[in-house]
């Protein structure tokens, strides 16, 4: 290991990182930026996603690395493993700027987790263990003696960005001196009218939750997308890395970001994700369109806005500077609503808060474990008791405009007739919630 990496670094990287890949790190050249890509039969959007970045502003090329985690199981179907395999002589080309279409000043570099014996193990493999074997790497590749924060970026393969991506996240995590965000997200739309609804819908569905925490005041109001993702190290290692979840992994590594900083939205730039189905994992976007598209349930339906009034009411009482006994706190939740009290008793709140107050010394360490155990994947729990207790799903662009009214957005787009609206107006529904959401 290079002695200018520091001594937290090393402890981490002993303690959490797999060494299996190590040894194909050639890499004497430091960065401030490293761009993690995890792919699996990407071969086609890969070369998509290369024209993007290298549209980008050439003066922050040579600090940045783009590095990809192409990957597969010892048991994926072979057509898979050619694709990868198609994928790996392409990346060598760039890497060693062989290609002539792409700016050589670009730096690409890959790990190769997908032939024979260096694929992933079968029990964790999946999109968060390559995730997390590029952020892992990429620590043994960044600048330490430079000034300015090293910084890491996550995408995907099926992604495209857009001009000023890498400058517009390095500034703002300079000038801002912040340790953690998400870059601004529009999905991709195709000329398939049925895909273009199914990626609106998800899409809506993504931003409406994101507008119902913010109304909350909830602190975790902001989207988990896995290629928006971006941190500075320091927080990185704080919270111990990435997760080797098969999904939901941008959900749990950006919940336990926020649990140490402000998870800010940056704006200026935006990821471009691919809007098609997919195999590659068991929820998120690719299994929402295909769902949609199977048609197998009611897409046109969102959480009530009651229960994010219920949220917010019962943010304004826990997150207050207030430190009431867990009965007292129980009072509330019950003068609020029932299907509040009953979560926090089916939550085990009483005893969960008798030995948070126990354990802190200080007003300021009960702040911090309320949010801690009031967290982002309880916020949700909450959100789907309700729905399945007493708030039933709404029609969508009716929840839409119940809370644009609650929050005094002026929409001219209005559902009067209740039902669902051409797809052009749910395009205007979709392009004010990406102002807002």
């Amino acid at each position: 290991m290079d002695n200018q990496i520091p001594k937290y670094v090393k402890k981490y990287l002993d303690k959490f990182s797999y060494s299996k890949w190590n040894n194909y790190l050639s890499l004497s050249k430091k960065f401030k930026t490293i761009i993690v890509i995890p792919a699996i039969s990407e071969f086609e959007n890969i070369k998509l996603l290369v024209k993007s970045l290298e549209k980008n502003d050439t003066a922050y090329f040579d600090e940045t690395l783009i590095l990809f985690v192409i990957n597969n199981l010892k048991s994926t179907p072979q057509i898979i493993k050619d694709d990868n395999r198609k994928t790996l002589i392409y990346l060598e080309q760039l890497s060693n700027k062989k290609v002539s279409e792409i700016n050589s000043n670009l730096n690409i570099y890959f790990i190769d987790a997908s032939s024979l014996g260096l694929e992933l193990d079968e029990k964790d493999g999946g999109v968060g263990l390559a995730r997390k074997i590029g952020m892992d790497l990429a620590l043994l590749l960044f600048d330490y003696k430079a000034n300015s924060k090293n910084i890491i970026i996550c995408l995907d393969g099926d992604c495209t960005v857009e001009k000023y991506y890498i400058s517009t996240i390095r500034n703002y995590f300079n000038n801002n001196s912040i340790s953690a965000g998400y870059v601004n997200f529009n999905h991709t739309t195709t000329a398939d009218k049925e895909n273009e609804r199914a990626i609106i819908n998800y899409e809506i569905f993504l931003r409406y939750y994101v507008l119902g925490l913010t109304y909350a005041n909830s602190p975790y109001a902001y989207h988990s997308i896995g290629s928006t993702m971006v941190c500075d190290v320091e927080s990185y290692i704080k919270v111990q890395g990435m997760n080797k979840r098969k999904a939901a992994e941008d959900f749990y590594f950006m919940e336990k970001l926020s649990k140490i900083t402000k998870i800010h939205k940056i704006d200026g730039t935006a990821v471009l994700p691919s809007s098609r189905g997919s195999w590659r994992v068991p929820f998120g976007t690719g299994q929402r369109v295909n769902r949609f598209l199977d048609g197998v349930q009611d897409e046109y339906i969102l959480y009530s806005p009651n229960s994010f009034e219920v949220l917010k009411r019962w943010v304004e009482v826990f997150h207050s500077n207030s430190q009431l006994s867990a009965e007292d706190y129980l009072q509330k939740a019950k003068e609020i609503n029932a299907s509040l009290f009953n979560f926090l008793i089916n939550n085990n709140f009483q005893n969960s808060w008798k030995k948070i107050l126990n354990n802190s010394s200080s007003n300021e360490q009960i702040q911090k474990q309320k949010y801690i155990w009031f967290d982002g994947f309880k916020t949700l729990k909450l959100i789907h008791y309700l729905r399945d207790t007493e708030f039933s799903s709404f029609n969508m662009f009716d929840a839409l405009d119940e809370l644009f009214l609650k929050m005094n957005i002026d929409f001219k787009h209005k559902n009067e007739a209740k039902t669902i609206p051409p797809t052009k107006i749910q395009i205007e529904y979709l392009k004010m919630l990406r102002k807002i959401a």
